[in-house]
């Protein structure tokens, strides 16, 4: 799983997930992607069973680009415990995804292929998602 070497600092505020992806919301690498359409916390391990899937549909033909990073982390408390006496220890990691955002690409395998395998992703991931190619995303620019 996907997680940081070292961090400046161990903890973090929980932030808001307003607005749209500014960052992050063009095709860069492969030729098909997900791209997110609702604010979420995507875990670290959501983003692994996505490659995962992508990668058996793919029987490891063509290339995963995974363009979200989960570098933000979640504290919880242990069960049945007093409030007060400081915050959690880090439970897991996150990737703060806004929508918009450019979460996989694939590249180098056919139409039919890569938004099969995209599909399968989606169903891992816990936000609503849409297939995009990079005619459509430059199609959609050019119109605006």
């Amino acid at each position: 799983m996907l997680i940081p070497k070292r961090t400046k600092y161990r903890k973090q505020f929980r932030g808001r997930m307003k607005g749209r992806a500014t960052r992050g919301n063009k095709i860069v690498h492969g030729e098909y992607a997900i791209v997110a359409c609702e604010p979420h916390w995507v875990k670290s391990n959501q983003i692994e069973a996505a490659r995962i899937a992508m990668t058996r549909y793919m029987k490891r033909g063509g290339v995963v680009w995974i363009t979200i990073f989960p570098d933000k982390p979640v504290t919880k408390k242990p069960a049945e415990v007093r409030m007060g006496s400081g915050k959690g220890a880090t439970e897991f990691w996150v990737a703060v995804v806004k929508p918009g955002r450019v979460m996989f690409e694939v590249g180098g395998v056919s139409e039919e292929v890569a938004r099969e395998a995209l599909r399968l992703a989606i169903h891992k991931l816990p936000l609503k998602c849409k297939i995009v190619s990079r005619n459509e995303q430059e199609g959609e620019r050019n119109e605006s």
